[in-house]
């Protein structure tokens, strides 16, 4: 009976491993893919990793988290071994109290500690940047340092200290000499704990940094909101990284016993390391110092912009450095909402690129500055459809950046023109393709796709005809089994994996390029016609230097880096022709020219009470989709 099992033991075993270890070998195959796509393999290449190094952004993420992670393990290792020995000599009841509160940050949610932190810096108004994450990851590493020190201690001999100093040790001698070589194991294990802890977190770095400083968690997170190969070259750096550390740690020890078999223990751990340390230091100064170039004129002009993740070019930020000498600091939000809260709370920043209806909210709240059109020379270069919007008619506020529309993008083996053409956004109701669509994760343009579909304006204030909307939505996922996703439509859908799927034009034109399968259409009824533009809030501190981008961004070059990158439209018309005409880039490609001056078009207008309503019943919609699925 025993050995019958064990086959089926080991078979548990090997599968377990291959559930893990799997999707990382995967990783690390694409992180040398030729192409863009994150799931089908073109050919072999480095190309990831030269973009991973060009990217200066990246290589202050490393040096960043490596330096983060060093610091806060050797102060959370010294102040954890120093509690975990004081408590050891105090009163049961302190202990137990203390071993409580000890627990406490290891149990509770990591949002929870996140938010609170956040909090305890707004409140005492700590900018937020490289401090305040140290801080943070020294206060989260501490408790697991001390956890790990606490069971060495209680194994030792009570009258161990006493002893030592009957026999002429003074404290601090019995303290340096007698017990921390006896504990060392577990001052060993806390800090490596505590590094891995600080490399590894996520959630409490995001809601604790600020002034553009990210850890690789974070950058990473911004380049899997849209697709970038870059960060499985990243991610596989890292491995690497980690994998020397865990071989020296491990191994160093049996290779130095072998050759010093009477040296002490404390060497047996300390050595190794010392030496992984020294490594991830040298890593680390290496970032920091390898590519500091010379020191240019304009040294020490700094530029903060808040961008959407993903949304500029390969080399825009560093060309603009190069020509002016300053240094870019970006930062991205993943929605209108999430940049407007900050704003809101007195974040400053030089430059913004928000959405027409929150750049609309923003005006009438006062939170922009109007534009100096004496320092701007870029109006001429703007296309005209994309000049003189609703939300900003003269465009004293705002300049636009990347423009666009939403539509249907299908697959053309699956779906035929001429039902796309009777139907419109009705198609999404069609039982042919029930469970065979995807809608994307906008409550505005989800909405916008219902209203539409009914003859309704998108910008209605009805209640009735947004509760019709609502039923249509309802209708969509239940009977349907429509997938609502994020960004991950763009690879799935360039991979035929949907015959429909609801799609900003821009990323419908990265899926046509990568599948001559794939179409785009625009219904109708209409759709949104949206823009995001470059604007410059109130309290921005370099209100000149922001102009200056503005003009950079809108020039030929900057433009182009940008839309050949991002595959968005550009407000550029010579950016749009190249890219669009004979040799472009998305050459033939429909999606790639949003339909201007058609009257059904819309752009979204910002209501309040509008937006309360849609917001709480595509909740409900979202609920119905889980359930549906």
């Amino acid at each position: 009976m025993k050995k019958g099992k064990r086959p089926v033991g080991k078979i548990l075993m090997v599968l377990s491993i291959a559930f893990f270890y799997l999707p990382i070998l995967y990783m690390i195959v694409f992180s040398f893919n030729d192409g863009k796509s994150l799931t089908a393999f073109t050919g072999f290449s480095l190309r990831w990793y030269g973009h991973m190094l060009e990217t200066g952004g990246m290589l202050e993420a490393l040096y960043t988290t490596f330096s983060v992670a060093l610091i806060a393990a050797f102060i959370a290792t010294v102040v954890g071994t120093f509690s975990a020995i004081g408590l050891s000599k105090s009163r049961k009841l302190i202990r137990d109290l203390m071993k409580q509160v000890d627990n406490l940050p290891m149990m509770n949610p990591e949002i929870v500690t996140a938010i609170g932190l956040m909090l305890l810096f707004i409140t005492f108004r700590v900018e937020k940047g490289y401090i305040t994450m140290l801080l943070a990851h020294i206060a989260f590493c501490i408790p697991y340092v001390i956890l790990s020190v606490m069971p060495k201690i209680r194994s030792l001999d009570r009258d161990l200290a006493d002893a030592a100093m009957d026999l002429g040790a003074t404290p601090w001698q019995a303290l340096i000499k007698v017990i921390i070589p006896q504990i060392m194991p577990g001052i060993v294990s806390g800090a490596l704990i505590a590094f891995t802890m600080s490399v590894d977190d996520f959630i409490i770095s995001y809601f604790v940094t600020g002034g553009g400083v990210k850890n690789l968690s974070i950058m990473v997170y911004t380049m899997s909101r849209r697709i970038n190969p870059s960060i499985n070259a990243a991610s596989t750096l890292m491995i690497v990284i980690i994998t020397v550390i865990l071989v020296l740690i491990n191994v160093a020890p049996a290779i130095a016993m072998k050759k010093r078999k009477k040296e002490n223990g404390i060497r047996g751990y300390f050595v190794p390391a010392a030496v992984a340390c020294a490594c991830v230091a040298g890593l680390v100064i290496s970032i920091r110092f390898g590519s500091v170039s010379e020191r240019r004129p304009f040294e020490g002009e700094v530029l903060h912009i808040y961008n959407w993740g993903e949304y500029t070019g390969e080399n825009i930020i560093a060309d603009f450095e190069e020509y002016t000498g300053a240094k870019v600091v970006m930062e991205n939000f993943e929605s209108n909402e999430q940049m407007y809260i900050k704003v809101a709370n007195g974040e400053a920043y030089d430059i913004l690129v928000p959405s027409d209806y929150m750049i609309q909210r923003l005006i009438e709240e006062g939170y922009l500055q109007k534009l100096d059109h004496s320092m701007l020379d870029c109006m001429d270069k703007l296309a005209d459809a994309v000049k003189g919007l609703p939300y900003d008619t003269q465009n004293e506020y705002s300049i636009p950046y990347f423009w666009g529309t939403v539509g249907i993008v299908y697959d053309k083996n699956k779906v035929d023109i001429e039902t796309l053409e009777q139907e419109g956004y009705n198609i999404f109701l069609n039982q042919k393709y029930r469970g065979d669509i995807y809608l994307y994760d906008s409550e505005r343009d989800c909405f916008m796709m219902a209203l539409k579909a009914l003859g309704y304006s998108m910008n209605t204030e009805n209640q009735e005809e947004l509760n019709r909307a609502y039923e249509w939505l309802l209708q969509c996922v239940q009977t349907m089994r429509a997938e609502i996703v994020t960004d991950e439509i763009i690879d799935n859908m360039a991979q035929g994996r949907r015959a429909l799927g609801l799609m900003y034009s821009g990323d419908a034109a990265y899926v046509m390029t990568e599948n001559e399968n794939m179409g785009f259409y625009l219904p109708e009824s209409g759709t949104n016609l949206w823009s995001d533009a470059m604007v410059i809030p109130k309290n921005a501190k370099n209100p000149e230097l922001a102009h200056l981008f503005i003009n950079f961004a809108c020039d030929f070059d900057g433009a182009y880096d940008n839309s050949s990158y991002v595959g968005y439209t550009s407000a550029n018309q010579e950016v749009m022709d190249v890219l669009s005409g004979t040799g472009g880039d998305f050459e033939g490609i429909e999606a790639y020219i949003p339909r201007s001056g058609y009257e059904l078009d819309e752009v979204f207008v910002y209501n309040e009470k509008t937006r309360k309503d849609i917001s709480t019943m595509w909740s409900r919609v979202k609920i119905a989709a889980s359930n549906a699925n």
